[in-house]
This record gives structure tokens, C-alpha cells and sequence, in this order.
């Protein structure tokens, strides 16, 4: 195992606080009481057939977790460009019956062939698209596994009902929209570039209009083995041959002994504090959990209700830019590297953080930067959120990393693979699609799951329950940060998935932000202060969220009005 770089300088100082004070932060957060049930149930996700593939189940019977087998597989129908079988994800669980809350980790692996410079040429260098496109790009999908084993240990009904909403669709086949063209434009030469995408996503090589069908018998008969045989249906028998013998073919390195030996991993839910409200986060190897802790313990010791605009968006991006540092440096893969996670999200270590920020100035990102990373910038992936009619519920961030994933299917199973090996570090300092860096903890290793942003978040108080998450590639932590400070405001769901949003990473130093985010007075305020920024031509992001209101047992649902989702409570 390798251990994680031990902290230097002004974190070295923070550490030495930490170790002296302590903190017992289970005696911060602990479980609020709850109306015994919610009045309705409610589903929101990013796509309308994959909210009504959930309601269906829960009308049939099943609950929270039958519904979210049902809404994951009907998004890997409807949503080629965001999540499939081909992918992973994280499902954030909480059980009623027992209190239960933890992760199902269904993130992909690196094949056991792979190793650390898998990506580099001779001289060093990263070879460009090599990682992103094609077999090689792929890791071990881990959302088949994730399914069945959620069909097993929390689902009451058989896992071949939750997922027969999706053959249907899969069978029938699903209507192009804009959004499916413009992601299908992104990416039409990978698409173009392999026979079995390009019949299966594309009209005689180019995009198909809008309304025409995009069916998938070979993916209905991929998820009919699923359903009958659980896991052995995907990672054993016709299925994973055909994985194999495709991946091979096309000059990928999976073997047989890559799928037999992929399994799930249920982690314990991470938990903190925020004012009077406990957050139930993602642990690694996603690092939404600890970022948002980190970001958030900062922003506790400012009162951000007290202040103009320009103040607040600075506060907010210094915390940003220091716990996406701490990212970069530390988290990886917990099964590989030791991360030092109760001091990230120790109080007093934030409070240290907290006070190395000037109000009056920006912290150049390069004064904070560590000599394992080089300060050298998509947005896909998909949320849902759950709750049942007996208070068990389900935030799930899923993804095959860039739209489409990396382009390519395996000929025979109609499963398009991810290009999740992207989110390793390649070569550490180097970024990544989305612009993130990553030192030695996250570089690639065999076996190794990569780091990830998937943040989806549970918000609990004496007031209520909240679900979230979002898509977003390296965003997404941000995104979800922005709604729990509204939340804190007393805003409901409507307000978490529509606000505007704004972004900083530590790398780039900017400040990203969406039309209309931040007035131009605060921009002047912000740029005087030594900010810069960039101003990005769309919106971006796809929030699901819902809210459980215990004091007039209600819940209200809300799908972001970016995307084409749709939230229903019944």
C-alpha cells in the first residue's frame, strides 16, 4: 500500500493543530428524528422514461432500491451519452428499516494489465486521445455488478421486474431529442470510428434527427441475461465473452480474469456537519465527500448571509480552490492509498485552512501548490433521487466519464464502455479532460478504482430530509456545495437545481461561471481583489433533488430546468 505524501509547510502546521486538539465528530452528527412516513413517494432523474421506468416499480411493489435499479437501467437505454452498463457509479443509500446508510461502490476498475505509464510514449509524454477513445479507454464496469447486488441485499422484488422497464425501451426503442443530437455532434468521429457504435447510435454514419428511434436489442438481451443470472449474467457466460473478444479485437487489454474478478464494494457513508444540519456524502474514491466537507467547515466561520455578492462568491471560491487542492494531492482510491481522511475533515484543520484567506485579495492557486503537482481545465454523467413511501431513499451519480463514453461497443452486446481511465492521473500534474490535476495517489495502478467527483448527497435536519447530486464532471462537487448553501437559506429543491452556478478547481486559477451567475459589479469587485475569470457560453449541470419536509410531511421534487428531466411525486 502506498502512503499518502505527508503535508507540508502550512498544512504540516495544520496537521500538528489537528493531532493536538482532536475532534469527535460523531458527537456532531448524529441521526435526527423522522415522521414515520412520507406522504408520497417521488423520483427525479435526468431523463422522463427513466422516471416513469422507477415509478412503474414502485408502483409494482418495489421499493427505493428497486426503483433505482429500474432508473439506472433505464438511463443506460435512454441517456448512450451519460451512463450505461458499460459504466459505474455511486448509490448512496439509506435503509429505514435499520438506519442503515452507506455506498454501494459500483465504480469501474483498471484492468489488471494496466500499470502506470499505460498512457505515456517513450519519451514520457502523454499520447494524446489514448485514454479517451476506444478500447484502451475503458476500465471494468461496475454498474452491472452494483444492480444485482442491490437486487440481492436491499430490493424486495426480482431483479429481472426492476429491469424490465429498460428491455422494453431497449426492445422498442426511444426517441432522438436536440440533447441526444448535440452529444451525438460531440462525439461523432469516435462514434463513426467503430461499426458497432455507429449502427447502433448513428443514421449511415451521421447524427439521426430528431424523433427518430434509437433501438437496442442486443442491449435488451445484455440486460435479459443480467435479470436472469444477476452478476454471472454480465461478468461470466455469452456476455463477458463477447466483452472480451470485442475489447481484445479492438486492441484493449481486458481479460476474463478482469470481469470474474470485479466486485462492489459497500462503504460506509461519509458524515459532518454543517450549522444544524448533518451531510451524508459520498466517501472516496469519490472526492465530493471530503471536498465538500473541507469547503464546507471553512464557510461555517464566515456569515455569508451578512454579506454583499462579491464577498460571498470570494469566500465561497477560496474555499473551492483549497479543498479542490487537497484533492489533487490526496485522494485516490482508498483500497490503494492511505488517505488522510478524518484530519480533511476535521473542523480544525478547515479552521487552519479559514484562516490563510484574505477577504480583501485572491490566493494565487500557484502559492498554494505542492511540488507533486504542476500548475499547467465535458460535463457528462447522470443523478437521480428516490424516495419511497417508507422514508428509504436513493441519491445515485452514474457515468461513463465523456459523452459517450469512450465510443466504442463490444460487437454482440450492445454494451457502450466507458473512458473512465481518463479520470486517472495519466501522468501526475497533467489534466485530465476536465481540466483536473492529480498527484501519485491517483495515478494508475491494476485493480485500482479512479478518483471521482460523483458526489450524491443526503441533507438531514430536525427539519428534513434533502436528496441531491448532479452531473458535472469536475463541477459537480461545486454544484452540490451550491445547493446545500442554499438549502442552509431555508431554499427548497426548486431553488437547489436552478440557481446559477459558478466554479473554481485550484487549477486553472479562474473563476468559471454561467451567464447571468455574477453581475458586473461583482466581477469588477472579484477582479480587484485579483480574481479572474471565465465566462462560459451555456448553463451547465443537471440537478435531481428532492426535499421530504417533516414539519408538513411534504415532499416537493424538482429536476433541473437545464436538462430534459423529470421529477414526479405520487
Amino acid at each position: 500500500m502506498q502512503l499518502a505524501r505527508p503535508l507540508s509547510g502550512a498544512f504540516l502546521l495544520l496537521a500538528v493543530w489537528w493531532s493536538l486538539t482532536g475532534c469527535d465528530m460523531a458527537a456532531r452528527v448524529q441521526p435526527q428524528a423522522e415522521p414515520a412516513r412520507p406522504p408520497v413517494q417521488a423520483i427525479a432523474s435526468a431523463h422522463p422514461l427513466a422516471t416513469a421506468a422507477g415509478l412503474e416499480i414502485l408502483a409494482a411493489g418495489g421499493n427505493a432500491f428497486d426503483a433505482a435499479i429500474a432508473v439506472s437501467a433505464a438511463l443506460a437505454v435512454v441517456e448512450p451519452y451519460s451512463s450505461g452498463l458499460g459504466g459505474g457509479g455511486f448509490w448512496l443509500l439509506h435503509r429505514v428499516g435499520d438506519e442503515k446508510q452507506l455506498m454501494v461502490d459500483g465504480r469501474e476498475r483498471a484492468p489488471l494489465a494496466a500499470h502506470r505509464d499505460l498512457y505515456l510514449d517513450e519519451s514520457g509524454e502523454v499520447i494524446p486521445g489514448l485514454s479517451m477513445n476506444g478500447a484502451m479507454a475503458a476500465g471494468i464496469p461496475g454498474e452491472p455488478a452494483a444492480l444485482a447486488h442491490m437486487a440481492e441485499h436491499y430490493g424486495v422484488l426480482a431483479l429481472r421486474r426492476s429491469l424490465a422497464p429498460a428491455i422494453r425501451l431497449a426492445k422498442e426503442g426511444f426517441p432522438v431529442d436536440a440533447h441526444y443530437r448535440k452529444m451525438a455532434q460531440f462525439r461523432l468521429a469516435v462514434l463513426q470510428e467503430f461499426e458497432s457504435s455507429e449502427a447502433i447510435f448513428l443514421d449511415f454514419g451521421d447524427v439521426p434527427e430528431e424523433g427518430a428511434l434509437i433501438k437496442q436489442p442486443q442491449l435488451a438481451r445484455t440486460l435479459m441475461l443480467l435479470g436472469q443470472y444477476g452478476r454471472d449474467g454480465f461478468y461470466a457466460g455469452e456476455t463477458a465473452d463477447r466483452l472480451i473478444a470485442g475489447v481484445r479485437a479492438a486492441g484493449g487489454i481486458w481479460t476474463q480474469e478482469d470481469l470474474q474478478d470485479y466486485r462492489i464494494v459497500e462503504r460506509p457513508a461519509l458524515t459532518f456537519s454543517y450549522r444544524d444540519m448533518r451531510i451524508v456524502s459520498a466517501p472516496p474514491p469519490s472526492s465530493g465527500g471530503v471536498a465538500l466537507a473541507t469547503m464546507l467547515h471553512i464557510l461555517e466561520g464566515f456569515d455569508l448571509e451578512q454579506a454583499g455578492e462579491a464577498e460571498r462568491v470570494h469566500l465561497v471560491v477560496e474555499a473551492m480552490r483549497r479543498a479542490y487542492r487537497d484533492r489533487a494531492e490526496y485522494l485516490g482510491d482508498p483500497d490503494f492509498v492511505q488517505i488522510p481522511v478524518e484530519r480533511l475533515l476535521d473542523p480544525v484543520y478547515a479552521a487552519g485552512l479559514r484562516a490563510s484567506i484574505r477577504r480583501d485579495r485572491a490566493t494565487p492557486s500557484r502559492l498554494l501548490a505542492n511540488p507533486g503537482i504542476d500548475a499547467v481545465a465535458g460535463n457528462h454523467t447522470t443523478h437521480f433521487s428516490i424516495l419511497d413511501r417508507d422514508g428509504n431513499r436513493v441519491a445515485a451519480t452514474l457515468s461513463i466519464n465523456y459523452p459517450f463514453g469512450s465510443g466504442f461497443v463490444a460487437p454482440g452486446t450492445g454494451v457502450l464502455l466507458n473512458d473512465e481511465m481518463d479520470d486517472f492521473s495519466a501522468r501526475p500534474g497533467t489534466p485530465n479532460a476536465y481540466g483536473l490535476v492529480g498527484a501519485e495517489a491517483n495515478a494508475i495502478a491494476p485493480g485500482k478504482r479512479p478518483l471521482s467527483s460523483m458526489t450524491p448527497t443526503f441533507i438531514e435536519s430536525e427539519e428534513g430530509i434533502g436528496v441531491l447530486g448532479t452531473p458535472g464532471g469536475s463541477r459537480i462537487i461545486t454544484m452540490v456545495l451550491l445547493g446545500i448553501l442554499d438549502a442552509a437559506q431555508g431554499e427548497g429543491p426548486a431553488s437547489w437545481v436552478s440557481l446559477p452556478r459558478f466554479h473554481h478547481q485550484y487549477l486553472p486559477d479562474l473563476i468559471e461561471f454561467e451567464p447571468g451567475a455574477l453581475s458586473d459589479q461583482a466581477i469588477d469587485d472579484l477582479r480587484a481583489r485579483g480574481h479572474e475569470f471565465k465566462a462560459l457560453e451555456s448553463q451547465y449541470g443537471n440537478m435531481q433533488a428532492l426535499y421530504w419536509d417533516y414539519r408538513r410531511n411534504r415532499v416537493d421534487v424538482a429536476s433541473d430546468p437545464r436538462g430534459i428531466g423529470s421529477a414526479a411525486a405520487r
